[in-house]
């Protein structure tokens, strides 16, 4: 109706009533299947090309699409016109022709204009809702780095178990304060660096799971199996000490029913799974451990991170990233 008013409103002054209703009426039902059309492209293209990172190239397409929608625009017009309205020729001199394509980019641009400026003020507003979480949870995991480099919980267990191996078993005891030494150390350091290579990793695992077969003995069991070309891949610090401690926490751990940990290579991947056997009474759990490694690698951009329950064992996934990658995580 804004067409009409503003772009051919000669047609009131030339055209008799039943072809002024005609003309409307084709010019309403032509514009009405032109904004479905363009309607369906935008969708199409958003659809294909997602997200704020391929705005440019959606607009690329529409700009390429444009004299295709505007002379079919022009076409269904002149064709209705021919039917309805007793037009006796399809083709129109060129200033008619420039005139109605003219008209026909002004709506396909406002069209273009509704539904791409809308995705984008959407993309962008579900953009910046996931960065404002994603900065809460990186504060999140510091705060509980932290709290892991001063649990007082774990220093209890293990300065317990060192204080019952002193007399039994002396040389024993220097180990574990060593193996204690080197735990603490590593989680001092752990804030300072958002990646760590794999070699370090396991490094500080093994001193790690010392400490805890220390308590629980034959009860639990570690197998690492990892080839040397895959121990200068990265992966955010602490993430095998978090699946460790969530293994242990939730399992049952005795003689007779080892808790079984296994550590496997996998090209681009780590493979960190053990055996399914959990404890009858329910875990006080704030369930942020297995959080916290899917945040820190939607930090680093990575979302491959897999977790799954198979077969009786508890199985997760870890993404090694290239040794050439960004050490830092984004906050």
């Amino acid at each position: 109706m804004i067409g009409v008013l503003f772009f051919r409103l000669n047609w009131y002054f030339e055209m008799s009533t039943g072809e002024l209703i005609r003309s409307n009426l084709i010019a309403i039902s032509a514009g009405y299947f032109c904004w479905n059309l363009a309607r369906w492209v935008v969708r199409s293209l958003q659809k294909r090309y997602p997200g704020l990172a391929n705005t440019r190239r959606r607009l690329l397409w529409m700009v390429v699409l444009l004299p295709v929608l505007i002379n079919i625009g022009w076409i269904i017009r002149r064709l209705a016109h021919m039917v309805f309205n007793g037009e006796p020729e399809f083709w129109v001199d060129l200033p008619a022709y420039t005139y109605a394509l003219g008209i026909q980019i002004f709506f396909h641009i406002v069209y273009f204009v509704l539904y791409e400026g809308s995705y984008v003020m959407r993309a962008w507003q579900q953009t910046y809702n996931l960065n404002q979480r994603l900065k809460k949870d990186q504060l999140q995991y510091q705060l509980d780095t932290l709290k892991s480099q001063i649990n007082p919980h774990f220093l209890f267990n293990s300065l317990n178990s060192l204080s019952s191996l002193i007399y039994e078993n002396p040389e024993q005891a220097e180990k574990v304060v060593d193996e204690i030494s080197s735990v603490y150390r590593y989680l001092l350091r752990a804030n300072d660096s958002g990646l760590v290579t794999l070699r370090e990793e396991l490094k500080f695992i093994q001193s790690y799971f010392h400490l805890l077969k220390t308590r629980y003995g034959k009860g639990l069991h570690l197998q690492i199996a990892v080839d040397e070309e895959q121990m200068e891949l990265r992966l955010p610090t602490l993430t095998l000490q978090l699946l460790l401690e969530n293994a242990v926490k939730h399992n049952v751990m005795l003689p007779e029913q080892p808790l079984r940990i296994f550590i496997e290579g996998q090209a681009q991947s780590l493979i960190v799974r053990n055996n399914l056997q959990r404890k009858n009474t329910p875990v006080l759990s704030n369930r942020v451990g297995l959080a916290n490694i899917a945040t820190k690698y939607q930090l680093l951009g990575n979302d491959n991170l897999s977790i799954q329950e198979k077969e009786g064992e508890f199985i997760v996934s870890l993404p090694l990233l290239p040794n050439y990658h960004d050490v830092t995580i984004r906050s």
